[in-house]
Order: structure tokens, then C-alpha cells, then sequence
């Protein structure tokens, strides 16, 4: 049960809000990325897509790439037209090493959706669930034959972000279609993660770990915030700074012999939240709760 222990880059620079961090240069996040003690790094907006510019950058800070973020459109496409569309993304990870996607069905308007109140996120009706997970399972099919499995992200503002969604889409789809799991998405969509977790701790691939300040999500709620208002305000911050309990989250991981990478992953104002303040203590929290819920963590050589 050997984990890594990776950063989103969305700590310095939000691609959704170019105001957040939008001045950040790219040496300054894989700088700090490197002195906060992680051992990788997800894509991020300024981050080159070819593998033979990009590889040697990460390497000169001695890190990994973990994954990215695509936006998807399945329900949209058909599979030939979103494997199409996907496959240079998918090349990079690949040829840099990256073994999962960060995979969310962007349909029905994702984008818009995290700057629209949360209670006007877009849906599956029922009767789409049957023919889209059989979709998605055939996309996760050609992906891990090409190389890079799917983790799919439950997401505010997407087709598949609540709890019953998400217990859907693992109902209607093959073991080939991984969960990405997001505690600050469950969280933020009226979710249990504890419980959410242990339902599909067999479909778990790539793990994000949003901790969550529980008076601004009571508000986001209550005042049916946008998923971005709620951001600014402060809903999500790095692993021990907020109210979830990842130690009850990472023991059953352990237990089931969950490998990969775990990744802090924490939208927050830089300007409010200095990044390698808040990177170095997520990591630390985060490495300290790994070891205690059973984990080896392959840390990188600090030399």
C-alpha cells in the first residue's frame, strides 16, 4: 500500500478565475511545489502540452506529472468523437507517466455551471443513465487500451455531482470507468464522504483531498451559492485546516490497498492564502495522516 503525495497547481493560479494567481509564473508553482515537499504535480493552465518541452521542466524540479484535467463531453459525443478529441491529452500523460486522467463530463454546460447557483446544476434524467453509462464505460475501455486509465470526477456544477449521482454512475458503468473521489465536491453537494467512500472503495483511482471550512459550506448551502462564490469566499482549504476527517477517509483506503497518488487539491484566493504557506501545511498534514491510516509514502529525495 505505497502512495504519492501530489499538488493541483490551482493553489497559485485558478484557470476558471485568471484573477486568482493569474500573475503566477510557472517556475514560481513547481518552485514551491518542490519546498512544500511534494513529489508531483497536475496540469495546470500554464503548463506546455508536449511531453518533449514539459518532461524536462518537471524533471529540473525533480517532479513527477500526476494527472490532468480534461473536460469531457460523452454525453454530448460519440465515443469516437471524444476519444478523438482526447487523445493528445491522453498522449501527454502517457508518454510522462501518468497512469489516470482526471476525467469530468463537462456537458450541459460545466462551465457556467460553477458560476450558477448550485441548485441549478444540470441532470441526467432517469432514463439517460443506461445508454451514458454504457457510453462511458466504452470511452474508460479504449483509454486504458491506449494506456491511461479514467478517473472520473464528480463535480459541482456537472452531470455527476451528488451522492445518488455518483452511485449511478458506478451502477451504470464497468469496472474500466475509475471514481476519482472528492471529499470538498461531496461535501459541497450535501454528501456523506465516509459513507460515499466505502460504497465504491473498489472503483477508487485517484483520490483529491479538499478540506472543507464547515461555516462557509453551511452558508454556500443555505444561501444556494455558486460553486466559484463559494471559492472566493473560502469554502475549501488544504488537508488540516479545515473540518474533514481524512484519517477516517485514508483507513479504509489503506485497508483495501488503494496505490496511487493522493493530491492536495484546494481552490483558495492566493492573495488571502499564501500558496506555499498553505501547500507546505497540506503536505504535512496530509503525509502525517497517510502514515497513521497505514500507508507507505514514497516521498521524494529532498537533496
Amino acid at each position: 500500500m505505497t502512495v504519492k503525495i501530489g499538488i493541483n497547481p490551482i493553489t497559485w493560479s485558478n484557470d476558471d478565475v485568471p484573477e486568482l494567481g493569474g500573475d503566477t509564473s510557472l517556475e514560481t508553482c513547481l518552485s514551491e511545489t518542490r519546498q512544500a515537499g511534494f513529489r508531483g504535480t497536475e496540469l495546470g493552465g500554464k503548463f506546455p502540452r508536449r511531453s518533449d518541452e514539459l518532461g524536462p521542466i518537471l524533471s529540473s524540479y525533480g517532479l513527477e506529472l500526476v494527472s490532468g484535467w480534461y473536460d469531457g463531453r460523452i454525453l454530448d459525443r460519440t465515443v469516437d468523437e471524444e476519444f478523438a478529441a482526447i487523445t493528445p491529452h491522453l498522449t501527454l500523460l502517457r508518454d510522462l507517466g501518468a497512469k489516470v486522467v482526471v476525467y469530468a463530463d463537462t456537458s450541459r454546460g460545466r462551465h457556467d455551471g460553477i458560476f450558477a447557483p448550485i441548485s441549478q446544476c444540470p441532470r441526467l434524467a432517469d432514463g439517460e443513465w443506461t445508454a451514458y453509462g454504457e457510453k462511458l464505460t466504452q470511452l474508460a475501455d479504449r483509454m486504458a487500451a491506449f494506456g491511461v486509465g479514467m478517473a472520473f470526477h464528480h463535480h459541482m456544477g456537472t452531470i455527476v455531482e451528488t451522492d445518488d449521482e455518483v452511485d449511478r454512475l458506478i451502477a451504470a458503468t464497468g469496472k474500466s470507468v475509475g471514481l476519482l473521489f472528492d471529499t470538498g465536491h461531496c461535501l459541497f453537494s450535501g454528501g456523506d464522504p465516509v459513507s460515499l467512500l466505502n460504497r465504491h472503495l473498489d472503483r477508487i483511482v485517484h483520490f483529491h483531498c479538499k478540506d472543507v471550512r464547515a461555516a462557509v459550506l453551511e452558508k454556500a448551502r443555505r444561501e444556494d451559492m455558486s460553486f466559484m462564490a463559494a471559492v472566493m469566499e473560502g469554502i475549501f482549504t488544504v488537508p488540516g485546516d479545515g473540518s474533514v476527517d481524512f484519517l477516517s477517509l485514508l483507513k479504509p483506503l489503506a485497508k483495501r490497498g488503494f496505490e496511487g497518488w493522493i493530491v492536495v487539491e484546494a481552490e483558495q484566493d492566493p492573495a488571502k492564502a499564501n500558496p506555499l504557506t498553505y501547500a507546505t501545511k497540506g503536505y504535512a498534514s496530509l503525509l502525517a495522516t497517510a502514515r497513521k491510516a497505514g500507508f507507505e509514502v514514497a516521498t521524494r529525495d529532498l537533496a
